[in-house]
């Protein structure tokens, strides 16, 4: 059995934070969310064309724009963005220790 990073929050409840992992490209409207309430450079929005090729998300060729895992090494597993996502596509996990 895998071991979880664990801590504890300033009320001393014990917290696992659980990291983005997946954002299900097809469920995703591009709406901004949670790349507004995300302060640490987790996510981008990209463009998909017609074809499924990933675009600029401002290029002509885009057909949808959805949000994009960017850089998820900086994700403190706070979970915001999956909590403010109407859509539901955003999976966050816990870090085995």
């Amino acid at each position: 059995m895998a071991e979880f990073v664990t801590g504890t929050t300033r009320g001393g409840t014990a917290w696992t934070p659980k990291f983005v992992e997946n954002i299900d490209r097809k469920q995703c409207i591009g709406c901004g969310r949670c790349f507004k309430v995300c302060g640490r450079d987790v996510l981008e929005l990209i463009g998909i064309t017609e074809d499924g090729d990933i675009v600029d998300a401002f290029d002509d060729e885009a057909e949808k724009k959805v949000m994009s895992i960017k850089t998820g090494g900086n994700c403190v597993g706070c979970e915001s963005c999956a909590k403010v996502c109407s859509k539901s596509c955003i999976t966050n996990l816990p870090q085995a220790a």
